[in-house]
């Protein structure tokens, strides 16, 4: 059965509340128990690559939240598509490296799927070079 757009709507707008609440065991209580999640980039960075269980969900954030400087990110949402069970966010995401105290901006979209009032996937879609320049492994 297909989720509504309402649903779907509704599902992402609490991920991102607790995104911005840094709730890593609430943004994993949204997921389904098998996810398809992909977030690309450098071997060298802990949080990147592949996930299949919701139990992985909170660890990615836990991992990847202190390689930031705390109180030095911004986030500003530019549009939230929602088809169906089909959400797409686009956004723009600034950071600054911990290790390397370099700032970078990149642009993002962020592709969910709902089905059954649960997120079952997630692909994010960012300047990977970017982002492991910050780093210093790029």
């Amino acid at each position: 059965m297909a989720t509504d757009a309402q649903t779907s709507r509704t599902v992402v707008e609490k991920f991102l509340e607790r995104l911005g609440r840094q709730d890593p065991d609430g943004i994993q209580e949204l997921f389904s128990e098998a996810i398809d999640w992909q977030v690309p980039g450098s071997d060298a960075l802990p949080w990147t690559g592949r996930r299949t269980r919701r139990e992985e969900v909170a660890p990615y954030f836990t991992t990847m939240w202190p390689h930031f400087a705390h109180g030095q990110s911004k986030v500003v949402p530019e549009r939230l598509v929602v088809d169906g069970g089909d959400v797409v966010l686009l956004a723009v995401f600034t950071h600054t490296a911990v290790a390397s105290g370099k700032e970078f901006t990149t642009p993002v979209a962020m592709h969910l799927v709902v089905e059954g009032g649960r997120i079952v996937r997630m692909h994010l879609y960012e300047d990977t070079l970017t982002v492991a320049e910050a780093f210093d492994v790029g």
